[in-house]
């Protein structure tokens, strides 16, 4: 039996875009980096394709989904005024406390330079280098509480921390 004017799906949607409007999800950065995200994902196939033969690979999937799937985030939560640093383990668990705005804090923006590091069997080095803009949060003293956002080039980092600036009701420092 089907009610007049209800659909259960635009509820549903109505609900999901009300949740995306007052809390912003920020990705920052793989726990592990681009190579122990890459071995992470590797562990993870063979750990599927190995769970048909033998439970061992129910241990290289856990490894695997755990290594290659776990990240950092910032949850900025504007409704509420608080933000959270968010350990995201095996991709989909969050850990982490909530932090309330106050009025005396403020938003800048660093440059951060990030390098990983590993070694090859034959001890070679192999560098990646990340290198992109990140919006913090600073207490009244100016020392840095956490990174709310990571941008590529200064012209959206700026924008982005004028958008984080009006909805937090907070100001920027240079």
């Amino acid at each position: 039996m089907q009610i007049p004017g209800f659909s259960p799906f635009k509820r549903i949607h109505a609900g999901l875009n009300k949740i995306s409007v007052m809390k912003m999800n920020n990705k920052l950065d793989k726990s592990f980096g681009p190579v122990g995200t890459s071995a992470g994902i590797f562990l993870f196939v063979i750990g599927i394709i190995t769970l048909y033969t033998s439970w061992f690979g129910l241990i290289l999937v856990m490894l695997g989904a755990f290594v290659g799937f776990s990240s950092t985030s910032t949850i900025i939560d504007s409704d509420n005024r608080r933000v959270k640093f968010s350990n995201n383990l095996f991709g989909i668990i969050e850990t982490g406390k909530w932090i309330l705005i106050k009025q005396d804090m403020k938003i800048g923006i660093r440059e951060s330079t990030v390098t990983w590091r590993a070694y090859s069997r034959g001890n070679r080095e192999l560098d990646i280098n990340n290198n992109d803009f990140r919006i913090i949060l600073l207490d009244s003293d100016n020392q840095e509480i956490m990174p709310l956002m990571k941008s590529d080039s200064l012209e959206t980092a700026k924008a982005e921390q004028e958008i984080v600036c009006n909805k937090l009701e907070l100001c920027t420092i240079e």
